[in-house]
């Protein structure tokens, strides 16, 4: 999974407007006090937004991450309350550091 998941964030890191988001659930799905039902929510959902086939393709321009977007404001209403401050000041500064490297 984080063999798909760094370099899709990366690519899209400034493109994606809960890219910020998508890291904190990557970082509270690792976190050991994160319940495992949750985990496997969060990693569902991650695992949607890595596949390169969904059920509207990332790259139409405007629409291509509406359904990710969508699946992740589902998760996050039943499993969302498990994402601690911590996850979210990681994923901040990770998103802030990815926006900085030239992309290759």
């Amino acid at each position: 999974m984080a063999r798909g998941f760094w370099p899709k964030i990366r690519k899209v890191a400034s493109l994606v407007p809960f890219a910020s988001e998508a890291l904190a659930v990557w970082y509270c799905a690792r976190d050991e006090e994160t319940p495992a039902a949750a985990k496997g929510m969060m990693l569902a959902a991650l695992a949607y937004f890595v596949m390169p086939f969904d059920a509207v393709p990332d790259v139409i321009a405007g629409l291509g991450y509406t359904d990710d977007a969508a699946v992740f404001v589902a998760m996050l209403s039943i499993v969302g309350r498990h994402l601690k401050p911590r996850h979210r000041q990681a994923a901040k500064a990770a998103i802030d550091h990815l926006r900085q490297e030239p992309l290759s």
